[in-house]
Formats: C-alpha cells, sequence, structure tokens
C-alpha cells in the first residue's frame, strides 16, 4: 500500500514561531510508521520539486503574499491535494484567517493547537480520506481512536469505543463516567473529533480549578464594570466553544449557585455574561465527566436532581484499567515508545518477568498511573531491558482508599486484590495454561475457568511478546 504522502510548505520568514509548529511537524511523523505516511517539509516559493504527489498540505502562509495566490499555485501543482493554512495566531487576525477558506483551502489550524488535539484531527483528516468505500460510523471510529491515541483490545474497552460514533452523532448532552486517570478526557475528545463539529473548538474546563464565585465570570464571561477587576469586557468560555464542544471535568463539585446557572445554560443554549442585561445565545455541545456517583450525591443532596437528568440524557462508562489487564502490555510498549522518543533514547525492551509484575497490581491510578511508572522507569533505567526492579509499585494509595470503606467493604476490596493477583501470577507461571494453574489452584478445571471468567482474565494476555 502507498503510504499517504504530507508535504507541508513554510513560507513565512518570521521564525518566532518555528520551533514550536516544526514541533507538530515531528509529531506526524514519531505517530505513523512508514508504511503509514511519508512526509516531507519545503521553505521556499515555487518552483517546488517533491518526491511524491501530496495528498495533504500543511502552508503556513507569509503576510507579504496574497493568501489567494497561496492557494491558487498550490491548486494548480496539486489540484487533487487537501490544503491546511496553518497560522500563527500573533500574525494574523480572525478575518484574514476565515479569508483562507474563501481563497481555497480546505480548513486551518492555529499554532496554538495542543498536540494531542493537532494529530486527532490528522488521524480523522488521513483515515476519512483514505476510504476508497462507504463505512459505518462504527467502522470509522475503530480506524480513526483505536490508533495511537486510544489504545487495547479488551471486550470492555471496545465496548466503549464502538459507542462513540454513536454519541458523535448526536448533540445530546453526554455524562462520561470514570476513575480518575482512566482517559475521560481522550473518549472526549474522540467524541467531539468524530462529529460534525470537528472543525470547531474543543474547550475542556475543571470545574474543580474554578472557585465559586468565578465560575460564572469564566464559563459566561462578564462586561467591563461588572466587579471591581473587571477593567474590560471578557469573553467566556462558551463563547470561545461556539460552534464546538465544551467539556466540563469534574461536574461533581461544583457548587449549588454554579449548578443553577449550568441548569438554565443547558435548558435554554441562553446565557447572561455576568453584569450584562442581554441575554446571548450559544450554539454549543455539552459534554460533563465526573469520577464520582452522582445518584449517590443526588441522594445526599449534594448534587441537583433536575441537573443529573439533564447531563444524564447520553452516558458513557470508561472501565477502569484493572478491569482491561490484557491492554497493559499494548499500554506498557505505547508509552516505552512515547518516552523514548521524548527523551531521545533507545526503545528498551520490557522483560516477561516486568510485565507479569505489571499484571499483577491493581492500578488504582489506571492509565495515567501506568504511564507515570513507565515514565520513571524510563527516566532512572538505562539497561536496555526493564526488569521488575525498575518499576516502583506503590501500594500506598491503595491502602489509603480501604479508609473510604466500612470494615464488610474494605475486606471485600483486599479479597477482590488477592483473588485477582494470585490467579494472574499463577497464570503467569503456567504460561495461560489453565489445566496446570488449576490443578496447583487446587480447584478443577471449570471452577478455575469460572474465576478467570469472573475477573476478566484472558489466557493469551500472558503468550505477551514484546519486541525492541
Amino acid at each position: 500500500m502507498t503510504p499517504y504522502h504530507i508535504l507541508f510548505v513554510d513560507l513565512e520568514s518570521d521564525t518566532s514561531q518555528e520551533d514550536n509548529c516544526r514541533q507538530l511537524f515531528r509529531l506526524i511523523n514519531s505517530a505513523f510508521s512508514e508504511s503509514e505516511v511519508s512526509s516531507e517539509t519545503i521553505a521556499f516559493y515555487p518552483p517546488w520539486p517533491v518526491n511524491a504527489p501530496p495528498d495533504l498540505i500543511f502552508v503556513r502562509p507569509s503576510m507579504k503574499i496574497p493568501l489567494l495566490d497561496i492557494t491558487h499555485h498550490l491548486k494548480k501543482h496539486w489540484n487533487q491535494a487537501l490544503i491546511y493554512g496553518f497560522f500563527c495566531a500573533k500574525n494574523y487576525d480572525a478575518t484574514e484567517i476565515f479569508q483562507s477558506l474563501a481563497s481555497g483551502m480546505d480548513d486551518f489550524f492555529l499554532c496554538t493547537i495542543t498536540q494531542e488535539e493537532f494529530l486527532l484531527r490528522v488521524q480523522r483528516l488521513i483515515h476519512w480520506t483514505t476510504q476508497t468505500a462507504p463505512t459505518s460510523p462504527l467502522e470509522t471510529a475503530k480506524k480513526i481512536f483505536n490508533h495511537k491515541q486510544l489504545i487495547g483490545k479488551s471486550p470492555c474497552f471496545l465496548n466503549a469505543i464502538e459507542k462513540i460514533p454513536h454519541l458523535a452523532l448526536s448533540d445530546a448532552p453526554v455524562l462520561v463516567l470514570g476513575e480518575t486517570g482512566t482517559g475521560k478526557e481522550l473518549f472526549t475528545r474522540a467524541i467531539h473529533y468524530n462529529s460534525q463539529r470537528h472543525g470547531r473548538p474543543f474547550i475542556p474546563v475543571n470545574c474543580g480549578a474554578l472557585p465559586d464565585q468565578l465560575f460564572e465570570s469564566e464559563v459566561f464571561g462578564h462586561v467591563k464594570g461588572a466587579f471591581t477587576d473587571a477593567s474590560s469586557e471578557k469573553k467566556g468560555l462558551i463563547a470561545e466553544a461556539e460552534g464546538g464542544t465544551i467539556f466540563l471535568d469534574e461536574v461533581d463539585t461544583l457548587s449549588p449557585s454554579a449548578q443553577i446557572k449550568l441548569l438554565r445554560f443547558i435548558q435554554e443554549f441562553e446565557y447572561r455574561p455576568l453584569g450584562s442585561s442581554k441575554s446571548k445565545v450559544a450554539n454549543v455541545r455539552l459534554i460533563a465527566a465526573t469520577n464520582a456517583d452522582l445518584r449517590e450525591k443526588v441522594k445526599a443532596k449534594m448534587f441537583r436532581d433536575d441537573l443529573y437528568y439533564r447531563l444524564n440524557i447520553l452516558k458513557l462508562h470508561i472501565p477502569p484499567l484493572r478491569e482491561r489487564m490484557e491492554d497493559i502490555p499494548l499500554m506498557a510498549d505505547f508509552f516505552l515508545e512515547h518516552y523514548a522518543l521524548q527523551y531521545r533514547r533507545i526503545k528498551p525492551r520490557i522483560s516477561p518477568s516486568a510485565i507479569q509484575k505489571l499484571l499483577t497490581y491493581s492500578w488504582p491510578g489506571n492509565v495515567r498511573e501506568l504511564e507515570g511508572i513507565i515514565q520513571q522507569s524510563m527516566v532512572l533505567c538505562h539497561s536496555p531491558v526493564l526488569q521488575p526492579d525498575n518499576i516502583n509499585l506503590s501500594l500506598s494509595v491503595q491502602k489509603d482508599d480501604l479508609g473510604n470503606h466500612t470494615f464488610q467493604g474494605a475486606k471485600k476490596q483486599i479479597v477482590v486484590q488477592f483473588e485477582r493477583s494470585y490467579l494472574i501470577d499463577l497464570l503467569a507461571k503456567q504460561e495461560g495454561n489453565i489445566t496446570k494453574a488449576a490443578k496447583v489452584a487446587g480447584l478443577d478445571r471449570r471452577a478455575f475457568q469460572r474465576l478467570i471468567k469472573k475477573y476478566g482474565i484472558e489466557r493469551n494476555m500472558f503468550s505477551v511478546r514484546t519486541t525492541s
């Protein structure tokens, strides 16, 4: 299969933003294999000798050359290629940037875009333009969002992935549920970038970091003189997300007054900036996330029931890492590759015994904890092979968490952790042989199979082979 070819055309003589732009360009090369994507950069005006006709062109325009002239030359040379402008926001105002669409460009990026957001959009472009036949939204989501960003093959993980395209087709609010560190924002971004709003802003808001007195001003904006320090008018995050998606993380931390204001916005999609006498209408999709049990919070009168019902129209549950243990080797390998690239080191291999150590841990911090541990191992270990001693697992979080349960609840949690760890360790030692493992455990084969099914353990996860 011929690799998808991306061309970067850099016509901007101002190099103040050059490093940032090139960092994003290099990100594409690191995110795809050579068989998938090839790319090259040219930094001068026509003629443009290139190694292969491009499928996608990123162009950073020059303020000295009219946008229409730039697009005309690119279309003349490569009529079939999609052209995306890459603008440094400090050099262009909104009118000039949107003129790029009128000049014939297909869309644009701003260089303030995050690496994660940029890569997701590029992945979507590539998979969308390379489809040779119509595919269902589900198939599209699997192709796009199970590549590099969302990693896993466990049934519970794939079940969550399969819901993404269906959630993306609607504009109704979505409530994303999951423990801390499971990747709720990553799934939310996947919903946004697989929707018709993909070309508009994605604005994340950490509700837990907003004091009650600042919520209204930050989210809805304020007019000049609305309060003592309001020396000028300020657009709120709702206005910044116009046409796109606003993501409210830790929505359970909102104060009662903030919940009332949010409920009013969800009901009518109208809001009033602080100090203003006029209401505004917003075309924004709302997605909220929490690691708390909102139903229990509603019962305890800590969360408004009417707001809960408004948010809970569509729901997505992200499984914790302990329920998808077969995905750990895949994710560990991905993080090793990522940090080897970041630290400019040769990617180490991870030994089978180190994998076994990872599989016997219950991961209270989920994927975020796994990434941190792999990063720590990369920093402290300079061996070509990671051994168990290079992986520092702490049980302090698990012990502290027991204090949040009743005696029976804490006892049950410890039993669950023991049974799961015992089964995984036993299967690892027997290389996935259920008959031998059952014999060592003193159980008949059927009883042993029921146990590993109960904990979602797949025998083939113990035959993983790591590559350098």
